[in-house]
């Protein structure tokens, strides 16, 4: 079953052998982003860390131990979301999108749980004081520096918030918005609100921007774990990331009013840090930071929160993470999405079998599409289509092979792909969006593409060659050699 909170979540994590505790004293400044990156690069992403004596940057103690890594393992993310396998999430997607208009009394009878459970999904309201307010810290009270805000890497502009979940309202609609973006601590009552272009809370902003109006902004830390991942989802905006958390927890979300304003934060979180944005006042200087990309994005202006109360259990837990030069942590809750999100693409894409965002192409620079491929032209028809559609616009190099291939298997993928295509007439360049941390576009958000067609060549396609099969050893002689296998003598280990 997925945790009701962070602390229920670390416990099943350490009962499943998955976390390691720190227990002697660690810098937040730098000291836990080395030791959590060199977990994060070990093989299967290594074990989630809570620092139980982490210091300041002032060197004093911090009484609120700091959790890192905690998503960063294939089993970790199951464990987060409550499956024994990320696709199971996508089937239950495929299920509920094959609903149809019942004929018969038989088939409105058995559509009746699908209904039912979607009904579940809607956060509810929290009665009473919520976990997240047993302490309330208001006004000049507040200090973000007694807080054990991690500085990442020797370059940063400052410490960052780096796992939050970010709530902010459409002024017009009034549908919320969660969204994981980074946050700089400023002063001890200011932060810098890194809001892309491209996302939601930065569309919120505008709009209140335009009516003149201060925007409430709840930053959350901790709450159940599908809530944390839902933040970093790409969800079509009116979407809500709780109904969305509702649905992977197969109930719904508690919520509770904020102290300071109208929004709506989760009851179980650990830390709420409750603010405004004045869109009236001039933007401050964020960054620079090191970024997911493996290179630091450059400091830009970005809009200033004003810290007006934070609110916390009694005993929080700091959730935070890094990101830097890839496989890191972001790589297993990008992994989770790229799997949920299969029958989504296939809905309006039904010819796409597979899809795979490798680490080194950090989500948006890389991705292989595999395809049922039907007639002459489809793989750009495919990339085209993934072009249009929400943040895959900003995909740098697209790579489509057929069916067979394994694109979870970036060797194999690659191995196809250079052996399938001729550089000239296979290769496609197009200009579009690029993500805002692309440093290499021709101008900031704005640049090239390439798509690449690794599928075999039908002679429409002008390929009037014979297209030759791959290398497969025969099952029967498979079969003899594993019969005789271990009377052979030989250790493969030993050839490593």
């Amino acid at each position: 079953m997925i945790a009701d909170n962070l602390r229920e979540f670390i416990k099943q994590l350490e009962t499943a052998g998955e976390l390691a505790r720190v227990g002697r004293q660690v810098s937040v400044d730098r000291e836990i982003a080395e030791i959590a990156d060199r977990c994060m690069k070990s093989p299967g992403g290594g074990p989630a860390l809570m620092f139980d004596m982490a210091t300041l940057a002032d060197g004093s103690p911090s009484p609120i131990p700091v959790g890192i890594n905690l998503f960063g393992s294939m089993r970790r993310m199951q464990i987060a979301l409550g499956v024994e396998s990320l696709d199971d999430i996508g089937a239950r997607i495929t299920d509920l999108l094959k609903i149809k208009v019942p004929e018969g009394w038989r088939e409105k009878i058995a559509l009746f749980p699908k209904i039912a459970e979607v009904a579940k999904y809607p956060p509810r309201a929290f009665k009473g004081t919520p976990p997240c307010q047993e302490v309330v810290v208001r006004g000049d009270d507040v200090d973000l520096s007694r807080l054990p805000i991690i500085t990442c890497w020797p370059g940063d502009g400052g410490p960052y918030v780096t796992l939050p979940q970010v709530i902010s309202h459409n002024p017009e609609t009034g549908v919320r918005n969660v969204g994981m973006y980074r946050v700089q601590v400023l002063e001890r009552r200011l932060l810098a609100m890194h809001w892309q272009r491209h996302k939601v809370g930065a569309a919120h902003w505008r709009e209140m921007a335009r009516r003149g109006e201060k925007m409430p902004v709840a930053i959350v830390l901790g709450g159940d774990p599908a809530s944390i991942y839902s933040a970093s989802a790409p969800l079509p905006p009116d979407i809500d990331e709780y109904v969305f958390a509702g649905f992977l927890r197969r109930r719904p979300v508690r919520l509770a009013k904020a102290v300071t304003s109208d929004l709506r934060v989760p009851a179980e979180a650990e830390i709420v840090i409750e603010g405004s944005i004045d869109p009236a006042e001039p933007l401050v200087v964020e960054g620079p930071f090191g970024d997911h990309t493996g290179f630091y994005s450059l400091a830009d202006e970005y809009p200033a929160v004003h810290v007006d109360a934070i609110t916390m259990r009694e005993r929080p837990v700091y959730p935070t993470t890094i990101v830097g030069r890839p496989p890191m942590e972001d790589y297993y809750l990008g992994h989770a999405t790229e799997r949920i999100f299969l029958p989504l693409l296939q809905l309006t894409v039904p010819e796409i079998v597979d899809y795979h965002m490798p680490p080194s192409g950090i989500f948006h620079n890389l991705v292989f599409v595999s395809i049922d491929k039907q007639y002459p032209g489809q793989a750009w028809k495919v990339m085209n289509a993934l072009w249009g559609m929400g943040l895959m616009s900003l995909a740098k190099l697209i790579i489509v092979v057929d069916r067979d291939v394994n694109v979870r298997d970036p060797e194999e993928a690659w191995w196809v792909a250079l052996n399938h295509i001729d550089p000239e007439r296979d290769t496609r360049f197009t200009m579009g969006p690029v993500d805002v941390l692309d440093h290499a576009s021709r101008a900031f958000t704005y640049g090239s593409k390439m798509g690449i067609d690794a599928t075999q060549k039908w002679k429409e396609e002008g390929f009037d060659r014979e297209w030759p099969e791959r290398i497969v050893m025969d099952e029967a002689t498979k079969a003899r050699v594993d019969a005789m296998w271990s009377d052979l003598g030989i250790s493969l280990k030993s050839l490593r």
